[in-house]
Order: C-alpha cells, then structure tokens, then sequence
C-alpha cells in the first residue's frame, strides 16, 4: 500500500519540487541597491595590466561574472573630475550640464567659481562655518534624481568620496546624503543641504579616528618591493615627494600627518571601503521597498597619479591593494543582500597622461608649458595692438576669458581680437591648435574632437578662446602626472557591469559614450532618464529574462 501510494504520489511531487525549483530560479524584480562605483584617474588598461598580480574575487571576478564594455570613451573635453562624475550621472555632457571643470570664471562674479560651492548651506560634521558645497551648479537631474522621483522618494540615495565633488555630483539634487573627506578635521563631513547634524553612526566612525590607525604604520609595499616588475624603478627624478619626505620612495611614514596625507595613499580607498559598509548598515540601504542607490568614488588613486604618475610602484600598489578590497566589497555585498540581487558597476571620470620625465626618458612625445607665460605674453601683444590691458581676463580649463565689456567700450570687435589670440597661440610648440569657441561649430576640426569640444562648450559658463595641446604635453613641469586632453590615455575609460540584470560574462568591442552610463541604469530600473541625458542604453548589457 505505502509503495503504491509513493508510485502514484511521485510524479506529483517531482512536478511540485520542479514547480518550487522554478520559482526560486526566477530572478528577483528589482535589485535591492545598485552601487555606482567611480575610480578617480582609472585608465581602461589598469583593468588588465597588473592581471597577474590580481587575486580572484577583485577585478578577476568582476571580469569573469561582469559585462564589459572594452570600449567606453568620455564623449567631451576636457577631461576632468568634476565634468566626469556629473556625466556618468546625467547621461549628459558641459554644455548641457554646465559643470564644464572642477571650477570656471564667472564673468557676473568676477572670480573663479568652484563646481559644488553654495554660499547658502554650512558644513556639517568639522565645525566650520563656511565653505558649504552642494550640487546647486549642476544645471540637470542625474539617474539618481530619478530614481528618487519614480518612488516618491521611497528609495535611498546616498553618495561618499573623499572628494566633495565625487560625492555629491554623483548623488544628484534629491539625496538623501552626500558625504566627504575634510583633511583637516580628520572626519567625514557633509552640509546643510542633505542634514543639520551628522547621523550618530557616521559620529560613531568619525570618533574611531581611523585615518590615525590606518596609516600609524605608514605606507609599505604589500608585496617584496622587487617584484613590481610592471612599474619603473621606485625612486625617479619625475615623481614627486610628499612634503615631509625627502625623496619618493618607500617606505612612506605619516606620524602626525595622517589626517591630510591619506588622500594620497592606498588607506584612502580603505577609509572609502569602511565608510560606505558603514552607510550601508547605518541607512540601512538595501533593506527597503524599493531598490536604493550607494554612489560611491575612489579618490586615492588620482591624488597618488598626480604625484608619483601612472608608471609608479605607488600606483602599482594602489590598484593590487584596491584589488583585494574590492574582492572583500563584493563578498561583503553577497553576504548582506544575496549573490545576484545587486547591481554594480564600475568606471572612471577619466584617465591619465604619463609624466613628461617619463616620456622623454623613454624618447615619446611630450613637452610642458607655461600657461601663465603664455598669457602674459599674449595679453602683452593685445595690449599693443588694441591699448586694452588684460585683455585676457582668466584661464580655466585651456579656455582663455577675455575682458569683453573693455574691447566693447572701445567699439574693438571680439573676433579681430579672437584672430590674434589664436594666431599667438598657434605659435606656442606645445599647441597643436586654438579656436574662438563662438564659432565653434564651424572650426572644422577633424573628429571626434571637434564633437568633444562641442560637447564640453558652454556658452554661459565658457571662455572665448579654447586651445588644444600636442599629445603628452602638460603644464607646469616635467614632473608628476595629469590629464584633461581628449586623447585617449585621458578618455578610455574602464565600464563593467555586473549583478542583477546583468549578462553575466559578456564582452562589446562597440564604441560608447560615458554618458551611456545613465539611461543603462534608468532601462535597468524601468526610470526616467536624467532631463539632460544625450546617451543610449548598452542593451547587450542587460539580461532578458523570459516572461
């Protein structure tokens, strides 16, 4: 009787277990949080040039579970910090967002503007009374803008960086937080925009005084020095030296000088690391009814190129530390919400140039220049063809302002003025070429910088005239590393996807904008793209699942 009633009952059990197999195959409506993770200065080859050196569970993982997306370009110049977090999160470009730098003269102003300055709101967290920041100059919403919207709010926003701009740029006008690093207290602060007191958790961090910790011991390499075989030798004539130290080499010691010099070491992307676990558990993200959202950059790795360049053992070791703590986030993510039902990706705002001293040692082309020479010398020749002196007024982001209301009180038209401008510049070895940005459209400059420029022009917040410079030239000195230019050691970006909604082991060697970033996440979330978004969503990015 028993064995006839499991002979009849067996077919009806298999089919109920297939029936609960099934429904737990399914994957979940919506992920609990997407982490947006920034990695300020992150060439697209830092992905794969220390490869060998990478563990498992970092970078390797993410490149065997992730999409990739091998060709991602920063559509717009100039290339830098501020214009980089407000894109990926806009899905738009300068000219539309209006964050065309990490600060540009304001002709009503008459001085130079910083990109998240707000005279309105107070810091919070460090004591301060002045210098509150906010995303106020930011003319668009951003993908997490929106996400907030399509909940009514009901979805957490949270944004972290030790940069204030890579915090709250990406966090959008709706956060609920923006939080950054302020060396000189040694906290993470925030602003009266997002709250009037700290939230007691980020207090709590705050008292550990965990950049003392971090870096009581210095900064020494994780691995025998020797076996950074993938960087040039540690101590080189184009490096520069923290201030405290006579030469650039290791080991680094901070005794006393932890609070401000962690920026520039690979414990920055540590404090990052436990702040953003911190906001995770504090907010509790993840936990609610609607998927939130963890903005999170890393700003060590820039701070650290500028100084040592990106052929340094510094940055070597930057990005195999970074490696081990990213593996460690992704377990740490699996752990709290449950393999699959979060979304990540990665990328940069942009990338970075060699150091001079590195490309003449190696006989590549480079050169440097003196901006403030070069103005000087050309506010000199229009001074003696036009009697007005200062003519130029200001240089931000290789544009040149001119003083317009005194070239009009002498009926001098702008574009004769424009004309020798550009014709001094065109003199300078290091410029390959200038341009009058009003007629920027019709420069006929070959692609895709024309269309960069175009993208990074604003006609309110721009200059007059905007120059472009010779492959691998900086200014200032030979020494150290920056980026800016169009070329695309500063404009490959590294873009990976990976998670919930996500074509796991995926791989496109299709040309795409940095600002596809956004309307991808606003398909994958079924939102709103940001008001200003020019962008297209990477569709052979995104998962399909059968009805």
């Amino acid at each position: 009787m028993i064995q006839t009633f499991f002979r009849r009952a067996l077919p009806g059990i298999a089919i109920i277990l297939l029936s609960v197999s099934a429904v737990q195959a399914q994957p979940a409506p919506r992920p609990k949080i997407v982490v947006g993770m920034m990695v300020d200065q992150m060439r697209w080859d830092f992905l794969y040039r220390y490869s060998t050196r990478y563990g498992q569970n970092g970078f390797k993982r993410l490149l065997r579970e992730g999409f990739r997306c091998e060709q991602a370009y920063i559509n717009y110049s100039p290339t830098v910090t501020a214009c980089g977090h407000s894109s990926v999160y806009t899905g738009s470009v300068p000219a539309v967002h209006g964050i065309i730098s990490n600060g540009w003269y304001s002709r009503e102003l008459k001085r130079e503007v910083y990109c998240t300055e707000d005279s309105t709101v107070t810091p919070v967290g460090n004591g301060a009374t002045k210098g509150g920041m906010s995303p106020k100059n930011m003319m668009t919403t951003t993908v997490t803008d929106e996400l907030r919207i399509a909940t009514q709010y009901q979805s957490k926003v949270v944004g972290i960086a030790l940069k204030d701009r890579g915090s709250i740029l990406p966090a959008g006008h709706a956060a609920n937080a923006a939080f950054w690093y302020d060396g000189d207290s040694g906290n993470w602060i925030s602003s009266t925009f997002y709250m009037q007191d700290l939230p007691d958790w980020a207090k709590k961090y705050n008292a550990a005084k965990r950049p003392e910790k971090l870096l009581a011991n210095g900064w020494e390499t994780m691995y025998p020095i020797a076996t950074y075989t993938l960087s040039e030798a540690d101590n080189k004539d184009y490096e520069n030296s923290f201030k405290h130290e006579s030469g650039p080499v290791f080991p680094h010691r901070f005794a006393g000088k932890e609070n401000g010099s962690i920026r520039s070491t690979p414990q920055g992307n540590t404090l990052t690391f436990e702040f953003a676990k911190a906001a995770i558990e504090g907010y509790g993200l993840g936990s609610g009814k609607f998927t939130d959202f963890l903005a999170v950059s890393f700003s060590s790795p820039d701070a650290v190129g500028h100084q040592f360049g990106p052929n340094s053992i510094e940055t070597e070791d930057v990005y195999l530390r970074l490696d081990k703590e990213l593996g460690e986030f992704f377990q740490y993510l699996d752990g709290r919400f449950g393999k699959g039902n979060w979304t990540y990706f990665i990328t940069a705002d942009h990338g970075v140039s060699q150091s001079p001293g590195y490309l003449q040692e190696h006989k590549l082309p480079t050169g440097v220049y003196n901006g403030g020479a070069i103005v000087k010398e050309i506010n000199e020749a229009i001074e003696q063809t036009f009697g007005i002196k200062k003519g130029i007024i200001a240089s931000s982001a290789d544009q040149l302002y001119l003083d317009r209301p005194a070239f009009a009180a002498k009926n001098i038209d702008l574009k004769a003025v424009a004309a020798l401008v550009i014709q001094k510049l065109r003199e300078v070895p290091e410029i390959s070429d200038a341009v009058w940005l009003t007629e920027l459209g019709a420069a006929g400059l070959h692609e895709p910088l024309q269309t960069m420029l175009e993208n990074g022009y604003n006609r309110k917040r721009g200059g007059d005239i905007g120059y472009i410079m010779h492959s691998g030239v900086k200014g200032g000195s030979r020494t150290g590393a920056t980026h800016g230019l169009w070329y695309p050691y500063d404009s490959h970006i590294p873009l990976v996807w990976m998670g919930w909604g996500i074509n796991a082991g995926g791989r496109s060697f299709r040309t795409m904008g940095m600002t596809d970033i956004a309307p991808t996440v606003a398909a994958l979330l079924n939102i709103q793209v940001p008001s200003g978004n020019i962008g297209h969503v990477i569709g052979e990015a995104i998962r399909v699942d059968k009805p």
